[in-house]
Parts: C-alpha cells; sequence; structure tokens
C-alpha cells in the first residue's frame, strides 16, 4: 500500500446544522455515534489524503493533482497518460491524411486479443507505438508486459488485408492552444509536447488535498481506492479520528463536552453544573423541576410535564346518530387523522411556564436531557477530604482504647471520588431571576478537557 495518510473530515455544513440542532433541542448526543452517523453516507464528510516525509526530509511517495478534473494519482506518468487518455482532445487534433500502403508482403499481423485491435506485424517500425498506445488508453490497469501477452498472432487474409488498408492513410497530431501551429508524427511526439508546455500548468505535485467523499470512492488510482477503504474500515470499527476533529469543530460552535460514567462522551449546550437547592434561591417552579427528577431519575420531558402541569381531560362530544347517505368530500381529512391532530394540543400556560424552567436549567447545566429522551440532574460533586497528616509520637497524644468512639468528624467518608474539574464553566444568572426567554448561549470554547457527569446510570445510547 502507497505510503499516504487518509484522514476523514466532517463535512463543515453538515457539522453546523447538527450543532444548531443541539442548541435547539438541548439535548446531550454521544459523539461516537454522531460520528458512526458521518462514516455512513460520502455526502457526510470529506477525504483528506496527504504524504509522508521521511526523517531526511523527502516524501515517501510522492502525490499528483491533475487540475483538469480533480483526480489524485501516485507518479507523474501515471498523471500524463490519464490527461493524454480522458483529455486528449484539449491540447491536440488527431487527422488522417491519405498516404502510399505499406511495401511488401504481409503474410500475419498481430492483434490485441482483448480489444480487437489489429496491431500489425511484429517486425513493423510503427508497431511498438500502437502497442504503447493501446496499452495507455485501455489497458493502462494492467502492467505492461502482462499487456503483452494478450497480444496473439492473427494469419487471417481478410485482417491482413484490411490493415493494409489502414496503412494507407496517415495521422498526424496538431497542437491546439497554443501559439503557433505546429503538427507532431506520432504519440511519443505528442508526450514529449505536453511535458514541455502543458505539463506545469495541468499537473503539479502537492503534500495534501482534500477531497469530498463521493469523489474520493471514484478516484481511478486502485491503489487510492484501497487505501481509502481500509482507513474507513478502522474507522467505522473506532471512530477515534473523526471523533477527535468533529469534537474542534463543535467546539467552535460553543458546544461542551462531558463524560457520563466516565466512559461515554457526550456533547452539549453545557456541561453538568449541580444546583444546590439549599444554598441557592430558586423560584418554585425551578425547585419543583428538580426534586421531581431528582425523584424519578431518567424520566422523560412528557412524563415530567404531566406530573407538574396535566393536560386537561378532553372534552367528549355528544355522539349524534349519523344520516342515511353521507356524501364524502375529498378534500375533507378522516376522523382519524382529525383524532391524532386533537392529541397535538398546544401547551397551556402553566405548561409553558415549566418548558421554559425546564429550558433553562438544561442551558446551565443543572438537568442533562439525553438524546434518547431520558432526564437526570447534575450530581453533587464528591469532594475528597485532605488525609490527616501522621503525627509524631512523642508530640502525640496517648493511643485511644480500641473501644472508644471514633469523632464524628476524624470518620472517613465512604465512596468518596475526586469531583474538580479542570474547567468549570461560567455560572448563568441567578436562579431566582431566570426567565423565559429562551437559550443561555453556553460560554467558552468547549476545548478544555470534558468533565465527569454525576449520572449514577448510564443512559442507553439512542439508536442512529
Amino acid at each position: 500500500m502507497p505510503e499516504i495518510v487518509v484522514q476523514f473530515v466532517p463535512e463543515e455544513r453538515g457539522v453546523e446544522s447538527l450543532a444548531r440542532q443541539i442548541k435547539l433541542t438541548g439535548r446531550a448526543y454521544p459523539v461516537f455515534d454522531i460520528g458512526h452517523l458521518i462514516l455512513k453516507r460520502p455526502d457526510r464528510y470529506q477525504v483528506t489524503f496527504s504524504v509522508v516525509k521521511k526523517p531526511d526530509g523527502l516524501i515517501a511517495q510522492p502525490l499528483w493533482l491533475c487540475n483538469l478534473d480533480n483526480t489524485l494519482w501516485l507518479s507523474d506518468q501515471d498523471a500524463v497518460n490519464h490527461v493524454l487518455r480522458k483529455h486528449f482532445d484539449t491540447f491536440y487534433k488527431a487527422e488522417r491524411t491519405p498516404t502510399d500502403p505499406p511495401k511488401g508482403t504481409y503474410t500475419f499481423v498481430a492483434q490485441c486479443s482483448l480489444s480487437g485491435v489489429i496491431l500489425g506485424p511484429p517486425n513493423y517500425h510503427d508497431y511498438q507505438n500502437k502497442l504503447r498506445k493501446l496499452h495507455a488508453e485501455r489497458f493502462s490497469g494492467m502492467p505492461f508486459e502482462v499487456y503483452k501477452a494478450k497480444v496473439i498472432i492473427v494469419k487471417d487474409e481478410a485482417v491482413v488485408k484490411k490493415w493494409v488498408e489502414d496503412q494507407s492513410w496517415k495521422t498526424e497530431y496538431s497542437c491546439l492552444n497554443v501559439p503557433e501551429t505546429k503538427k507532431l508524427a506520432g504519440l511519443e511526439e505528442v508526450e514529449k509536447h505536453f511535458r514541455e508546455v502543458h505539463f506545469g500548468n495541468i499537473l503539479r505535485s502537492i503534500e495534501s488535498h482534500a477531497l469530498p467523499g463521493t469523489a474520493a470512492q471514484q478516484l481511478p488510482t486502485p491503489a487510492l481506492r484501497q487505501l481509502l477503504r481500509r482507513a474507513w474500515d478502522e474507522q467505522q470499527r473506532f471512530p477515534l479520528k473523526v471523533v477527535t476533529t468533529l469534537s474542534q469543530q463543535f467546539a467552535t460552535h460553543g458546544l461542551q463536552f462531558f463524560k457520563v460514567n466516565k466512559t461515554i462522551t457526550h456533547v452539549a449546550v453545557a456541561r453538568p453544573h449541580y444546583l444546590d437547592l439549599q444554598a441557592t434561591p430558586v423560584s418554585e417552579g425551578v425547585k419543583r423541576i428538580v426534586e421531581y427528577i431528582n425523584a424519578h431519575s431518567g424520566c422523560t420531558r412528557r412524563q415530567l410535564i404531566e406530573a407538574l402541569a396535566p393536560s386537561p381531560q378532553a372534552v367528549v362530544a355528544p355522539v349524534t346518530p349519523a344520516p342515511a347517505e353521507v356524501t364524502v368530500n375529498p378534500g375533507q381529512p378522516e376522523a382519524s387523522s382529525v383524532a391524532s391532530h386533537s392529541d397535538m394540543r398546544e401547551p397551556t400556560a402553566e405548561q409553558t411556564l415549566v418548558i421554559a424552567d425546564l429550558h433553562w436549567l438544561i442551558h446551565q447545566g443543572h438537568v442533562l436531557e439525553f438524546a434518547n429522551g431520558r432526564i437526570e440532574s447534575a450530581r453533587r460533586p464528591i469532594v475528597k477530604t485532605p488525609r490527616p497528616e501522621p503525627k509524631r509520637a512523642e508530640s502525640g497524644p496517648e493511643p485511644t482504647a480500641a473501644n472508644d468512639e471514633i469523632p464524628e468528624s476524624s470518620k472517613p467518608i465512604v465512596n468518596a471520588e475526586s469531583a474538580s474539574p479542570t474547567e468549570t464553566p461560567r455560572e448563568g444568572p441567578p436562579a431566582n431571576q431566570r426567565t423565559a426567554q429562551g437559550p443561555v448561549p453556553p460560554e467558552g470554547t468547549g476545548s478544555s478537557p470534558p468533565i465527569e457527569s454525576r449520572a449514577e446510570t448510564e443512559p442507553a445510547e439512542p439508536s442512529p
């Protein structure tokens, strides 16, 4: 395999749309799940091909770019063959003029068994040129020596006669897009002229180049396609590189990151931030929401709203007897669709207040709503108590009897866990002054190391 580095970069417009959705919903999504979703479709990412430099600074495997069609090649010869095969008419024009037929008597000719093209007698002066031209135009993916083995000798008189008639015409090549008109006698002269005149403008050596995912999968270089497939398989199993790039892109949109149970990294509008109801003055509505979530960890938004602000009971209209014949209006919705539409009622005034309070709590990090709809509150950080220094024997008090009671202040804390984050997000406005004016944009870029969520149970990961 060529020494080329392949990297998948999520498409920026798609990342911007995802970031907008995360801010709008306030939900926390596992970033590795998002990485898998991006890899599922090539239009969701770009592929960057980069060369590898040796310790002495030399490039291990050159990479060439064709400016005409944005294709990548591993050698300049492959790139030149591609241009003369796919874009020949852009630079040259083939012209046939009558000439004298070949002299002598010919009893057999060489013919390509793959395409049926008659190449002529192997000892003819133009035989090698035709052979290499046919190989470059139609069978460049096959080694030349292997292709030569596919050439057969034909002694059929009709085939020999056809070749003689074809040789009664001479093919010359007129140069296009040049100041002075020039004619070339053969393909070798054509390639030489292309390298001297057009090579620098059409082909260039590069160190890195990005292609859309769909274009990368259609590259005409088999080795690059195989390398791309291998890199995609590795990231599909564990998309670490994709997630690293995706996290940097999310951070530029102001999103934050945290881990659940120290394992699954999530992205959200805010990191978990514990709200102490005893020490922080909050409104009664905010307090009721937090207390309900604490008592019903893992509840859903609908359950929360219905518990704190139940929907009014639907009024059942009296059933009237239907007439004998009813004219059905094609534009009138059916009863089932009307019933389903009635379920989508507008929230009441009390429910709107609950939704607004919940919105504020989520965007401040006091409440976490995961992608699968589960809601949990940010847990109190567990602070480690400093270990007491050992006391010297000569200056310390006499040892306590074994049956003496240990003072409450010196008892060890059970299940203590370090919870001091590397960087704590700035707190929002006081809880008792929050309003329902919309989400508070998260502060910071989210580039600092993620902190731990205090969720006691790991939320089930949503299906893509």
